[in-house]
């Protein structure tokens, strides 16, 4: 048959994918969060297919993809990996759901699977500025010393690997040579995730101790839905969003469906770009409320810096 139930249209204004092996309690999470209803049952392998559900948290939808067990391997084609880890890379967030019965191994396989797809977690993409040239050979600039093996000879080596000879390098951190390979390849996406330690309710306190010295993670019981609101809340910031209202002249806000906006410091204009990209040619000037501006409201430009509940009211050109 063909296979069917990859494509799955983005909805709701951010999107969460569910990772982990067979049998970790991810459909269990995505019905406990959500209220989609995806198959579960006690042995490997039972969802088959990427499973959506949306949510509502804090006003803003956040679509959460039950994506398959990812096996050792998916990088080089087993199973239906492949796909899984696709659909993985058009994620804003992964969470690697860990059944913290079996050992953390786990989490350093699907690191590795994951990594083997260009998929960086956790991690700023390098300040390295790298530019092809035709000729003119390799201008190579630090501006801070090296400590891990990074040099003008084995960038040379490595852009010899690529069979580039002439680029501008400027290197404006620490950094080792995956790092600068990544760069090179231009393919690397960058993502939040936590790691859920789902199962709790069969560790002792002990091994909660333990397993609480781990960075980036959260614990859970989806079958008894324990911690679930520290969970959403975790989610929330590690997704860095903002919520803005909108204000129609000589209305209320619109405090039911918030404007969404994902960047670390929005802009105005990034507001206006996220409703439509019309919207910026007719701009002159905005009505803003809340803690991004002195005066309640203030009148700004499109480059003033907004901050999350703030509402704005846009002013176009007559």
């Amino acid at each position: 048959g063909g296979e069917g139930g990859f494509d799955v249209k983005k909805a709701g204004d951010t999107r969460v994918g569910l990772v982990g092996f067979p049998s970790v309690g991810k459909s269990t999470l995505l019905t406990t969060l959500t209220g989609t209803f995806s198959e579960a049952a006690s042995y490997e392998f039972t969802t088959l297919t990427a499973i959506p559900g949306t949510l509502k948290y804090r006003g803003a939808k956040i679509q959460i993809l039950d994506l398959p067990g990812i096996i050792e391997g998916a990088k080089d084609g087993k199973g239906r990996g492949r796909q899984v880890i696709s659909a993985a890379r058009t994620c804003d967030m992964i969470l690697i759901v860990l059944d913290c019965m079996k050992p953390v191994t786990h989490k350093r396989l699907i690191e590795r699977e994951l990594a083997g797809f260009g998929i960086r977690l956790n991690q700023e993409p390098p300040e390295i500025m790298f530019r092809r040239k035709d000729k003119g050979g390799v201008n190579y600039q630090e501006l801070v010393p090296q400590t891990k093996g990074l040099s003008r000879d084995q960038c040379t080596k490595i852009l010899k690997e690529f069979r580039i000879t002439s680029a501008d390098i400027i290197l404006r951190g620490d950094y080792d040579a995956d790092e600068f390979i990544d760069v090179i390849n231009d393919d690397c996406k960058y993502m939040p995730s936590l790691y859920v330690m789902n199962k709790i309710d069969q560790l002792t306190i002990e091994e909660l101790d333990i397993i609480d010295q781990m960075p980036h993670h959260v614990p859970i019981s989806s079958f008894h839905k324990w911690n679930i609101d520290m969970l959403m809340e975790e989610i929330w910031n590690y997704l860095k969003m903002m919520r803005i209202y909108t204000k129609p002249k000589g209305q209320i806000p619109d405090y039911e469906e918030p404007v969404v906006l994902h960047a670390t410091r929005p802009t105005v204009e990034d507001f206006c770009n996220r409703l439509h990209r019309n919207i910026m040619k007719n701009y002159l000037y905005a009505w803003v409320w809340g803690s991004s501006v002195k005066h309640q409201p203030q009148k700004v430009g499109k480059t003033h810096m907004l901050a999350d509940e703030d509402v704005i009211q846009i002013v176009k050109k007559v």
